[in-house]
């Protein structure tokens, strides 16, 4: 039995492969502008790495802000759902799941692998990998030194804007006062896993916790959420694809 999820996300487009409950491989691409386009060439790779025939695969799942887009897979579930799924297969201990993407944050509770809670912040960039995103560029620096930067900080720069646009302005301003660019680094990084944190404390932390979503690749924001958490995050060994594991999971 072959399935595939894709999971279509505002910033980046993922399809695993689930044969026989095992995963084949797996998928990851921006997504662009065109949601359809995204899903069919994720699962046009995926198809190809795996050395798979369209005639094999017994059912196709999305999931993800262009879930609906996918015409062509038979069902769509939300991402609520599908992360807890994913996150169940590949992290059974973990009962609070936070998932950061490109434009959206989330905290899921989950028991016995279903979900009883959550939150989402899907309106404001701030607390999301956009937000990274835009600020790494005002330090004129990649999202993967923002991240390394932090580690090395010292005195993490007080980061006060909540709009992703003057927080920019606020990093350009830190940085004609001569503070360091890791102080300002880990100041941004610090100012996204609070938001992120707010959720957490409103809906109460379950041990184990995991993190998933692009995010998660930051080793600075890693150690910023076990820092304020008090505990040792769990990371999938591909924080990406849970989403779209999860929809291949659905039965």
């Amino acid at each position: 039995m072959i399935s595939i999820g894709i999971d279509v996300g505002a910033a980046t487009t993922k399809a695993v492969v689930l044969r026989d409950n095992e995963i084949a491989g797996y998928a990851i691409i921006p997504t662009g502008f065109d949601f359809r386009q995204a899903g069919e060439a994720a699962y046009r790779e995926v198809l190809s790495n795996c050395g798979i025939g369209e005639s094999e695969v017994g059912k196709i799942l999305a999931t993800g802000y262009g879930r609906s887009s996918i015409g062509f897979a038979e069902k769509t579930i939300s991402e609520i759902t599908a992360h807890a799924r994913g996150v169940g297969y590949l992290i059974p201990a973990a009962h609070t799941i936070i998932d950061i993407g490109g434009q959206d944050s989330k905290v899921i509770i989950t028991e016995n692998g279903k979900v009883v809670d959550f939150l989402m912040n899907d309106r404001c960039a701030a607390g999301t990998g956009k937000f990274l995103e835009y600020t790494a560029k005002a330090l004129e620096i990649s999202l993967n030194e923002l991240g390394t930067l932090a580690l090395v900080s010292k005195h993490p720069a007080k980061i006060s804007s909540m709009c992703t646009v003057f927080a920019e302005s606020e990093v350009i301003s830190l940085r004609a006062q001569k503070i360091k660019k890791e102080d300002i680094a880990a100041g941004l990084i610090e100012s996204i896993i609070l938001r992120t944190i707010t959720m957490v404390k409103k809906l109460g932390i379950k041990h184990e916790v995991a993190f998933v979503g692009g995010v998660a690749k930051n080793p600075g924001v890693v150690k910023a959420f076990e820092k304020a958490l008090d505990t040792k995050v769990q990371l999938p060994e591909e924080p990406q694809i849970t989403g779209a594991l999860g929809a291949a999971l659905v039965v």
